[in-house]
């Protein structure tokens, strides 16, 4: 059986041109912002309730993925959805509209995740779960480092044309949305004509998961709760004399680490274990956070970030793929959708709390905490038992 199939490659192609798109615009958003009136606090409240939305759908709408037994759909809709969401912002600049639309772009996240990971599960076994994950997030990673160069080059010939790259964002996303209609569900048996779950019923899947889920969900969340945005270590390298085109340039280099080793390492996850190669990953997360908190030299700052590419390798697809091989086919959407959730709740409050240590005690102690808390994760998810 060819391993990397057509439609593992169509669903890859989708997240790159969507990342693409994303990307392009994830450097210049709080710029875009500001010189349309948004002041510092307006834009913390909008990504805060953008990211809340899209990591309370996740759970929902995998559930009524599994619910259903049809995951094209949910993906089609999810992305156009946040396909649409681009040109939306550049047509009008009022608050509430800019808040709808960054929501709706949010909102398309949460529809296709579960679904989406779950039609990459169902497409290959569990001994291949780590190359099947790895090579979409390869591609997936590979579309934000491809945006943010195209957005770079951009503005070096139109400065300051920020809307116009909205609406240029738009194209890679509309060709995202094409390749989705490409997708076809399995033929299988229609699925028992029940009541469609609630929201709060979705949450009921935790009781009757299996035990090595709820084990590996709690260390994750738990990582996740002191793992705050990179926006942290870019303001880290700005205050330590890396320009602003340096700092993009690293984080440039860092997603490019990302998605040429997101392949090998999931390739490396079903040879030697998943839950192997994530614990390497974590302990390079610790290493990465602790130096960064002493470096000093801009080559420091550069193999750090090397490191961190090394670290996404390892556990982003890796985890997907564990968490697929533990649970039940038919409740994949669900589990991984509740955890990419709980997840994103997660971040919210971890850059809170990352912003409050820096504010109060320095970058180098919100940084070198971060690390303390990454090893005991480590600690709680090694007791977890991988089953394959």
């Amino acid at each position: 059986m060819k391993i990397i199939s057509p439609r593992i490659w169509m669903l890859s192609l989708i997240s790159l041109f969507t990342d693409m798109a994303s990307e392009m615009l994830y450097p210049i958003m709080p710029i875009y912002l500001k010189s349309i009136g948004f002041s510092i606090l307006l834009i913390g409240v909008l990504e805060g309730i953008a990211e809340a939305v899209a990591g309370l759908s996740k759970g929902y709408f995998g559930r009524l993925s599994d619910h259903s037994g049809r995951r094209a759909p949910f993906v089609q809709a999810g992305y156009s959805l946040s396909a649409i969401s681009k040109p939306m912002m550049a047509l009008w600049t009022y608050p509430l509209w800019i808040f709808f639309a960054r929501t709706i772009d949010r909102i398309g996240k949460g529809v296709r995740t579960g679904a989406r990971d779950a039609m990459l599960s169902d497409e290959t076994t569990a001994v291949n779960k780590g190359k099947v994950f790895g090579f979409h997030r390869s591609l997936d990673t590979f579309g934000a480092v491809l945006g943010p160069t195209l957005a770079l080059v951009y503005l070096y010939f139109y400065p300051e044309q920020y809307r116009t790259l909205f609406l240029l964002a738009f194209i890679p996303g509309l060709l995202a949305v094409g390749l989705t209609f490409f997708l076809r569900d399995k033929k299988s048996k229609p699925a028992p004509v029940t009541a469609r779950p609630s929201f709060l019923e979705s949450l009921s899947y935790w009781k009757k998961s299996p035990a090595q889920y709820r084990q590996l969900l709690i260390g994750l969340l738990l990582f996740a709760l002191f793992n705050s945005s990179d926006v942290f270590l870019l303001l880290k390298i700005k205050q330590s004399g890396f320009s602003d085109t340096a700092v993009v340039g690293t984080y440039i280099f860092y997603n490019l680490v990302y998605a040429s080793l997101s392949y090998p390492a999931g390739i490396l996850g079903d040879r030697i274990g998943l839950k192997r190669v994530f614990l390497g990953g974590i302990t390079v997360f610790a290493l990465v956070y602790a130096g960064m908190a002493c470096a000093t030299q801009q080559w420091q700052f550069l193999a750090l970030f090397f490191g961190y590419g090394v670290y996404a390798a390892c556990t982003e697809g890796n985890v997907k793929a564990w968490v697929s091989n533990i649970v039940s086919p038919k409740d994949t959407a669900t589990a991984i959708g509740m955890l990419s959730g709980f997840q994103s709740i997660c971040a919210l409050l971890a850059s809170s709390i990352a912003g409050l240590i820096w504010y109060g005690f320095g970058a180098s102690a919100t940084l070198l905490v971060t690390a303390i808390a990454a090893v005991v994760a480590l600690v709680w998810v090694s007791r977890v038992r991988e089953k394959v």
